[in-house]
């Protein structure tokens, strides 16, 4: 779907009318390279790009970037190759997360009826913000109005009677605009769509729906249901002819269920040593068991990505024979994965490690018979310990002296 801005006049087009659209997405502007700005201001109006200084990938970039074609997830030597001049920085994930819940909690004052999606945008439900504050689009300048003066970060903002064009509509609006798409032009605005804008049509299903000449959303909701089933599987096909239709009866969760923690490392330099690599493991086993404990989470099921020099990419996964929210046993399951994958002489570009399947920590999981107590004691100190005095001032003994030589050049963390 294309990301181009349009201009103030077009994202008036779909009318004034918001009765009944109190669904807003809130989505902030380049969101990485705003916070960065924020610290360096002197870079305005240049070309920069988050993440990827070394061989990662690009985590954000720049309207002035992607104008010569950067995107986020591109591989940082495409993107050093198609724009050489831009200014390329590290990621810093804590400065992120503390703008983020500035943001947050600027959405909380409208209404409990929130539902954080990622670091950097929302849903709002806000019918039962209106009588206090004002039409939907009224909300919504004023939303825009206080991320900006209290952040200092641009956010556009989508209005619309469900959470899909709600989304589609802050993407139109972008950069720093505000779109309503009201009711009843709901089926009109998807309908001048290229059919890639759905959600749901990844890649693949967006080539198949392609090579059968259905390039628009509006093709897509002439075809025969039949047929989408043929082509998508019942399911898909069914769920994008609703979309295509406007049906979409989610609602706005204030609580999103978690479903996996995880974080991988791409290295600066290809690794073939297998000690390194499961002390890579062991570190990251640590991060995603801290995280699992504070979000009162266990983990049922344990996965590593691997991909090879040549960009080769292969996961396995192991479920566990009870949940945890140990590192020991989430490294052991994680150690044992990697066992079982070869290591090609070119080496290893990166690693992760992913918790999956959570379930809620109060749930009643009996403790296995050999589980040792004084682990989970120890663990959950650790965790005291480095929240009062920074997360490096403990680690395994293993890692103390090695940390630096496997040293990354990308790490990612995230909850999903």
């Amino acid at each position: 779907m294309s990301r181009s801005p349009r201009s103030a006049a077009a994202r008036r087009s779909w009318g004034q009318d918001d009765t009944g659209c109190t669904i807003l997405h809130v989505d902030m502007d380049a969101f990485f390279v705003s916070v960065e700005l924020l610290d360096h201001p002197e870079l305005r109006g240049r070309p920069v790009i988050v993440g990827g200084e070394l061989r990662g990938v690009v985590a954000a970039a720049s309207y002035e970037a992607r104008a010569y074609g950067v995107h986020s997830a591109m591989p940082a030597g495409r993107a050093r190759a198609l724009c050489p001049q831009a200014v390329v920085l590290r990621g810093r994930h804590e400065r992120y997360t503390e703008v983020s819940r500035e943001v947050m909690a600027i959405l909380s004052e409208v209404t409990p009826e929130l539902e954080q999606v990622s670091i950097d945008e929302a849903f709002l439900d806000v019918a039962g913000a209106v009588r206090r504050m004002g039409s939907p689009t009224e909300i919504g300048r004023w939303i825009r109005r206080e991320v900006q003066a209290r952040t200092g970060v641009p956010a556009s903002v989508g209005v619309a009677g469900s959470k899909h064009v709600a989304k589609l509509a802050s993407t139109h609006a972008k950069p720093d605009g505000m779109l309503l798409v009201p009711l009843d032009a709901t089926v009109a605005f998807l309908h001048s769509l290229p059919v890639g804008a759905l959600w749901g049509v990844g890649e693949k299903s967006r080539e198949v729906l392609e090579r059968r000449g259905i390039d628009t959303v509006a093709e897509l909701a002439a075809t025969p249901l039949a047929t989408l089933h043929r082509m998508l599987g019942t399911a898909a096909g069914q769920r994008l002819h609703e979309l295509a239709w406007g049906q979409d009866p989610r609602q706005v969760q204030t609580r999103r269920a978690e479903k996996s923690v995880g974080t991988e490392s791409t290295f600066a330099q290809d690794i073939t040593d297998r000690g390194t690599l499961e002390r890579i493991l062991l570190r990251q086993a640590h991060e995603c068991a801290a995280r699992l404990r504070a979000g009162q989470v266990l983990t049922a099921r344990v996965a590593i990505k691997v991909r090879h020099a040549d960009f080769t990419t292969l996961s396995r996964s192991h479920t566990l024979a009870a949940p945890t929210d140990l590192a020991h046993e989430v490294y052991t399951a994680s150690r044992d994965l990697l066992a079982g994958v070869a290591i090609p002489a070119a080496g290893i570009r990166l690693l992760g490690l992913r918790a999956e399947r959570l379930i809620g920590g109060g749930e009643g999981v009996q403790m296995a018979l050999d589980e040792d107590p004084h682990q989970a004691l120890a663990e959950r100190a650790m965790d005291g310990v480095r929240a009062r005095f920074g997360p490096t001032v403990l680690q395994p003994a293993s890692l103390l002296d090695r940390d630096r030589r496997s040293t990354t050049a990308t790490r990612a963390g995230d909850i999903s």
